[in-house]
């Protein structure tokens, strides 16, 4: 007896379909937007909040950090209790952590706020992707994925120009409420709109990994902590040794326990095949070194080269603009070329543009800015899409959710790595080269803070030469991370064309499904959504 078809999606023939995907691709807008809009809002919240260099990483690291750490379990709990069930519910939190950001009067509450937002985030994004094979049958299911994936790409540089004109037309807050009436009329439209949950989902009967669930909340969260703690306590620190040590360690337990565990959160034998091994690798480093810059320009565009909030997000566009280009043009290049070569091009060419950015002098004016921010971009696109095209090819069927959660999740890794360790190399680099000779205690300290606390005490003072040391000071240490990315992207590049596969092999690419991997483009936006997540 043969076995019976599956039965079509709830929506399959119904209009009402495509007001589901409008609802689903606002609920992602939402992330892309406010993952971006934070990036030029910084130097306006260091000055107004009076936030340092440290709570500034934070206030990205944090956002990024609850995204990583619930990554991992939010697929199972979309399956176990339904993921109209858990859009709701995140789509619900964003909101009202965006209004409690509304009324964040100091740093601490600000990192609370993006922490929640973080986490809000992580259960709308893989859910809302696993809802579309529901409303959508096999032939528009492709349709309807792009449809998705272009809301999150158009809030990359939609983000920094929105955030600029709020700054420039009302107080830092409204960047936070600016989210509320998108949250609301996203959250009426899903519950309006989606199908129901089943009654029971098909992971509702696999056990919960707890364990492994707090060893890698635990090992992320130590791991990081060390790191931001570098540029106040130093590497010998014994806080920064123990958070650094302490998360190795614990990530190693979590590693163990799921190779042992029978319904682990993950699936470590992926990384056997190198499809999967050097793609994500490949992915990670990029991530790294993108997230770094994007903590890194925004500051240096206004405090630096003196544009506003609104000018800042118009001149982070031509780092958007080459990524965009060259995720276009690398879908074309492959199966010309061998995804090899072009992975490996364009990390020479992401090394090329960190590398002209590490050149930067204290006079150079924008112009050179948009050129190596332009190749910058265009590397990452053209070394990202292909590498993770390998990645899902390399996924079976039966691990193809927990797959797609590994992945997001070191590349959310990478970028929270990223903004911690680079930010850290800046700090470094501005205090080693700042100088607050005449200045007073409390004036030197505000100076040493942070490049913006420097520009404050010196228009106060009247001091051109102290704001003349911050700005050179700050690119001294822009300088040296620059030239840390420019490593990094040169070494993906070796290993890229030593090891990684040339191709996809025939008939590999996965299969969209509920829980299942994304496309390559939508790799590409969400990692650099939530990675500008920040851009920013």
């Amino acid at each position: 007896m043969s076995a019976a078809a599956p039965a079509p999606p709830p929506l399959a023939n119904s209009p009402r379909r495509w007001w589901a995907l409008a609802a689903l691709t606002l609920s992602v807008l939402i992330i892309a937007l406010d993952g971006t809009v934070i990036t030029v809002a910084l130097p306006t919240l260091s000055g107004e909040l009076g936030a340092d260099s440290a709570q500034l990483q934070w206030i990205n690291g944090g956002y990024l950090l609850a995204l990583s750490v619930a990554m991992l379990p939010v697929g199972l709990l979309g399956d176990r209790y339904g993921h109209k069930r858990v859009l709701a519910c995140g789509i619900t939190l964003f909101g009202l952590a965006s209004l409690a950001g509304t009324q964040a009067g100091s740093p601490g509450q600000l990192i609370a706020v993006r922490t929640v937002l973080g986490l809000a985030a992580a259960m709308i994004m893989p859910v809302s992707m696993a809802v579309l094979p529901r409303i959508f049958g096999p032939a528009e299911l492709p349709k309807a994925i792009g449809v998705w994936t272009a809301a999150t790409a158009v809030g990359m540089p939609v983000g920094p120009l929105v955030g600029g004109w709020l700054l420039n037309h009302f107080w830092w807050g409204s960047v936070f409420l600016f989210n509320v009436p998108v949250v609301v009329l996203a959250l009426i439209a899903s519950l309006w709109l989606l199908p129901a949950d089943r009654t029971r989902d098909r992971g509702a009967a696999v056990p919960f990994d707890t364990v492994g669930t707090v060893l890698s909340a635990l090992g992320i969260t130590a791991l990081v902590y060390g790191t931001i703690l570098v540029p106040d306590d130093g590497w010998g620190s014994p806080r920064v040794l123990g958070g650094v040590l302490g998360g190795a360690v614990l990530l190693v337990a979590f590693a163990v326990w799921q190779r042992r565990y029978p319904h682990p959160l993950v699936d470590l034998r992926l990384f056997a095949d190198p499809r999967f091994r050097w793609g994500t690798l490949v992915a990670v480093f990029v991530n790294f070194a993108l997230m770094g810059i994007m903590f890194v320009v925004p500051q240096y565009l206004q405090e630096v080269l003196g544009h506003d909030a609104f000018g800042t997000g118009l001149r982070i566009l031509p780092l958007i603009g080459g990524l965009m280009a060259a995720a276009t043009l690398g879908e074309t290049l492959v199966p010309r070329l061998g995804a090899r070569v072009v992975v490996a091009a364009g990390l020479l060419v992401f090394a090329a543009g960190t590398l002209v950015g590490a050149v930067t002098g204290g006079g150079d004016g924008y112009g050179y800015a948009a050129l190596w921010l332009t190749l910058t971009g265009f590397g990452f696109g053209l070394a990202v899409v292909p590498a993770t095209s390998l990645v899902m090819s390399s996924l079976p069927a039966e691990a193809s959710g927990r797959g797609t959660s590994l992945l997001e999740t070191v590349q959310q890794v990478g970028a929270v790595l990223g903004v911690a360790g680079l930010g850290s190399l800046l700090s470094a680099g501005y205090l080693a080269r700042l100088s607050t000779a005449g200045v007073n205690g409390p004036d030197a300290a505000a100076a040493r803070d942070s490049v913006s606390g420097a520009g404050a005490v010196a228009a106060r003072l009247h001091d051109p030469g102290l704001l003349d040391s911050a700005h050179r000071a700050f690119v001294h240490g822009m300088s040296l991370a620059m030239l840390v990315c420019a490593a990094i992207a040169l070494a993906a590049a070796v290993l890229a064309a030593l090891f990684l596969p040339a191709k996809a092999p025939a008939g590999g690419e996965p299969k969209a499904g509920a829980g299942g991997p994304v496309p390559p483009a939508r790799e590409v936006a969400t990692s650099t959504a939530d990675s500008g997540q920040s851009l920013a």
